[in-house]
């Protein structure tokens, strides 16, 4: 599976220089935040492939204007092809706004979430906006990462943890790639390639984004919902 991760800054290549087929290769593409929605809008369009996203702490006009054909996994748990993706967006707050927690709301959002994590055996994947403390993070109030994320790693160790929101043009010693305790963080600044060995999946969830958390709606509670992005 090849997987397409961005982040925080449109990538010229992919936008504004575009040339046909040159999405094509992707099975998946993972927004990790901080990317106008019509730039979303249009790579769901070019790829033919799934879009998933979470909220950075600028994407405040999501709420009037999302990005079109694509879908929200915050505080969601999704499966695509074989993989378990749990999606966890925002920073750390440190002005008013959307999009940002405090210490204790990340990790009330994390404990929400763990009878399903528990279900399903762990999670593959974690798409965030903010790194974990410690790991990629900045010192400043505004990119300081979460200790509740880094605890999720120590839990259920997940191969992969792809987030944004501290951009590589920060400074030199910005890492794009760290290991901890056998996971994988990746810093998607702009744009990142990672291969992932295919799994075997059931021909009729190929292709498939499959919610395994329940979604609210009118302050109903609704049962667990299949999207088919393909």
């Amino acid at each position: 599976m090849k997987i397409l991760a961005i982040s925080d800054e449109e990538c010229p290549a992919l936008w504004d220089h575009y040339q046909p087929g040159r999405l094509r290769e992707y099975d998946l593409i993972l927004s990790c935040g901080d990317l106008k929605a019509s730039y979303l809008s249009f790579l769901v369009t070019m790829a033919r492939c799934p879009v998933l996203y979470v909220h950075g702490n600028h994407d405040t006009l999501y709420s009037k204007l999302p990005p079109e054909g694509c879908d929200c996994i915050d505080d969601h748990i999704v499966t695509f092809n074989g993989l378990r993706i749990l999606g966890l967006g925002g920073c750390r707050r440190y002005h008013p706004g959307p999009h940002q927690y405090t210490e204790q709301q990340m990790r009330a959002r994390i404990a929400r979430l763990r009878w399903k994590l528990r279900l399903m055996g762990g999670v593959d994947i974690v798409v965030t906006h903010a790194p974990p403390e410690g790991l990629g993070d900045a010192e400043d109030p505004a990119h300081w990462g979460f200790a509740a994320l880094r605890d999720l790693l120590d839990r259920y160790q997940p191969a992969l943890l792809i987030h944004g929101h501290v951009h590589m043009r920060y400074g030199v010693n910005v890492p794009r790639e760290l290991e901890y305790n056998g996971t994988r963080i990746i810093n998607a600044y702009e744009r990142y390639v990672i291969e992932l060995p295919d799994r075997q999946t059931d021909l009729k969830d190929y292709g498939q984004v499959r919610y395994k958390t329940r979604r609210r709606s009118g302050g109903m509670e609704l049962p667990l919902s299949f999207h088919n992005l393909r």
